[in-house]
């Protein structure tokens, strides 16, 4: 009788699929209040990878993290009336606190739009505080419908970045900046997902904003991820909480502002963008265990693991020791290819004799011998060829299920389908959005002829990327 499998099969169902991986890899459970979750050790390890990788580059780019409140004035909302209008079926507000009905109730921040906005109103006043740079790690609260643990979730952690600018122009620079500098180097060169950078249409648009950059990502289904979001906020917001400067030339202007936001939906992004059948396959330059040293069985083993493990720390790999030999093996080797550790290093008393280890790699698949004192050589260059595979494979996914098209049913025919579709804007416009709408389908964004974003909605040769999406 064939033993059945650890995760259901991709292709049988992929929903359950990932459900499943979440579950035996350890990786989040649901919350006790609908909509929530618990991220779980090895999960909360990859999002502090992603924050100290994606904090680094925020750093790089001018920004200083601060922190604001998670309540908000209900009033401060209604200060943007767009703004509020999209948020309005997703907030949380508290009427009570103290045993004390509130004087005004106060909103679960949403985003902080408004509350940084009070505060900028206050710390600009000239050009010389300008640009204005703030970014903050947090939480935030949706009220979510139909959640699904790490894409949609009724509370989310993320980092949301908040600017300040002179002039339009430094403000849409900056945006375009966070676009490509940061979020797409992160997600291309660590994330290992081939996104695609573009411009939002207008339906699409963040609520306030005068323009939204995103980053889509095909996951293994073929639908589309929206991984990240840069906005530029024109002087919405400025106008709204009165945030002005004294130009150089003695003139009260206001500010131009942006901002931008990637969130723990990128564990989720990982997941489906580089999971199989076995489980989760994490890039090595993301991943926070790289490298598990595992001892199956035996004293001279366990000792010979701690010794190795100590001297790849040393080399400077992300490195965990294994030596539960009170475990069976199987299973051990089992939890660590579902938690998709790039590299396991196995050791036991044949392996000692010969001076080897047996070295089992996650991406590619496949088991080899290998001296035990080359492994500290060897293994910075198998970690680079594995997270080229993934960024590889990603791309050729994306290329291969994206079809170009001439009509809307064309379009929505490739997307059920599960894929991508790529359709002149001009033959499709928002008459044409609003059709794919009826069909669970949208164009995730838009795209010049050479793949670069387009500066303008109805900008000459502006192809439009259709998909259904999570």
């Amino acid at each position: 009788m064939a033993k059945a499998p650890v995760l259901t099969p991709q292709a049988e169902d992929f929903p359950r699929w990932y459900q499943d991986l979440i579950n035996k890899a350890e990786l989040a459970d649901n919350g006790p209040v609908r909509g929530t979750m618990v991220i779980r050790p090895y999960g909360y390890g990859l999002w502090e990878r992603m924050q100290q990788e994606m904090d680094a580059r925020i750093k790089d780019a001018g920004a200083q993290n601060a922190y604001f409140p998670l309540f908000i004035p209900q009033s401060y909302l209604t200060k943007e009336a767009e703004h509020v209008e999209g948020f309005a079926p997703e907030l949380a507000v508290v009427t009570h606190g103290g045993g004390k009905e509130l004087e005004e109730p106060v909103v679960v921040r949403p985003t902080s739009e408004t509350i940084i906005n009070d505060y900028f109103s206050k710390w600009v006043q000239s050009y010389r505080d300008l640009p204005l740079l703030i970014n903050q790690w947090a939480n935030v609260v949706r009220w979510e419908m139909r959640p699904r643990v790490f894409l949609r979730t009724s509370e989310f952690l993320w980092q949301e970045g908040h600017t300040a600018h002179a002039t339009y122009e430094d403000a849409r620079d900056y945006a375009a900046r966070i676009h490509t500098d940061v979020y797409g180097d992160f997600m291309t060169n660590v994330l290992g997902i081939d996104v695609v950078l573009g411009r939002k249409t207008a339906k699409e648009r963040f609520a306030g904003a005068i323009n939204t950059l995103t980053l889509e990502g095909m996951m293994g289904d073929g639908k589309a991820l929206q991984l990240g979001t840069s906005h530029e906020l024109g002087t919405n917001f400025a106008k709204a909480f009165n945030t002005q400067y004294l130009s150089k030339e003695g003139k009260q202007e206001l500010v131009w502002q942006t901002s931008w936001g990637v969130s723990t939906r990128m564990v989720g992004g990982l997941i489906m963008s580089h999971g199989d059948d076995n489980g989760l396959r994490v890039p090595p330059r993301l991943a926070h265990v790289q490298v598990v040293v595992m001892a199956i069985k035996g004293d001279e083993a366990v000792a010979k693991v701690r010794e190795l493990g100590a001297q790849l720390k040393a080399a400077g790999l992300r490195v965990q020791v294994d030596d539960r030999v009170d475990t069976p093996f199987g299973r051990r080797a089992v939890d660590w290819e579902l938690k998709g550790v790039p590299v396991r290093i196995e050791i036991g008393p044949r392996d000692l004799e010969a001076g080897t280890a047996m070295l089992a790699r996650r991406i590619p698949g496949g088991k080899t011998p290998v001296q035990i004192d080359a492994l500290a050589d060897l293994l910075p260059k198998v970690l680079d060829e594995d997270q080229a595979q993934l960024l590889r494979e990603s791309r050729e996914r994306r290329l291969a299920r994206t079809s170009d098209v001439a009509t809307i049913g064309e379009a929505a025919e490739a997307a059920v389908a599960g894929g991508w579709a790529r359709i002149p804007w001009a033959d499709l416009g928002p008459e044409g959005e609003a059709k794919l709408a009826e069909q669970a389908v949208s164009v995730r964004c838009l795209i010049a002829e050479d793949g670069s974003v387009p500066e303008a909605d109805d900008a000459p040769g502006t192809l439009a990327i259709v998909a259904r999406s999570y």
